[in-house]
């Protein structure tokens, strides 16, 4: 199961994730000792959780920490969220699966790349992207859409070309990473949006490539 790989793992709550919390996330720790000190580093270093549990007759610093702490509000609004887990995925696949099937005759006269789940996978509906064929193709339908109030973004940008990165690259071309990062768009999927709103998404899109 996710987070039983390895000995830490991560889950992000941002804001563009299907549960989120704006920011913030969550550590699995699967070796006792090691979440006892991933605990102390959450709390700012201290052992504080330890004391309010009557583990200690007193807290105080005793490793290296920092302010991960999310607020109670936060945490509320997180909790919400996962109580409403099932629908919220139900109405993020719905959507994901209308995007699919009106988007498809694309896929099949070649004119974009649409997303393939195999069979021994499944779809956590996370995010909807179609691949254009050219940069410039991509460009002309995000601006298409942005004209009709449509916000479709591409994804990330090539790590290896990124400013941080570019000098730690060895030069080895990395052509899919290239051919994703210039040609995919992400289609907006988000739990409110209505079904006559996907419908005139993608009603702009089929336009675009009619025309």
């Amino acid at each position: 199961p996710l987070g039983g790989i390895g000995d830490f793992s991560a889950f992000s709550f941002h804001e563009t994730k299907n549960i989120i919390s704006g920011e913030g996330g969550l550590l699995a720790v699967k070796d006792e000792e090691q979440g006892k000190r991933a605990e102390i580093v959450w709390e700012k270093g201290t052992n504080r959780s330890a004391f309010f549990r009557g583990e200690v007759d007193k807290y105080g610093w005793v490793d290296i920490g920092s302010s991960f702490l999310a607020s109670d509000i936060i945490g509320a609004f997180l909790y919400a969220q996962l109580e409403h887990l099932e629908d919220i995925q139900k109405q993020r696949k719905a959507i994901w699966q209308r995007y699919q099937d009106a988007l498809g005759i694309l896929g099949n006269e070649g004119k974009a790349t649409l997303p393939f789940i195999p069979e021994y996978a499944t779809n956590n509906a996370h995010m909807y992207y179609m691949v254009c064929n050219t940069l410039e193709e991509r460009s002309a339908l995000i601006n298409r859409l942005r004209s009709k109030n449509i916000r479709a973004v591409f994804h990330y940008l090539s790590l290896h070309k990124s400013p941080f990165y570019h000098d730690k690259h060895d030069g080895r071309e990395l052509p899919n990473c290239d051919h994703f990062a210039n040609k995919l768009v992400r289609l907006p999927l988000y739990y409110e949006l209505t079904e006559d709103q996907q419908a005139f998404i993608i009603d702009e899109i089929l336009g675009f490539y009619k025309g």
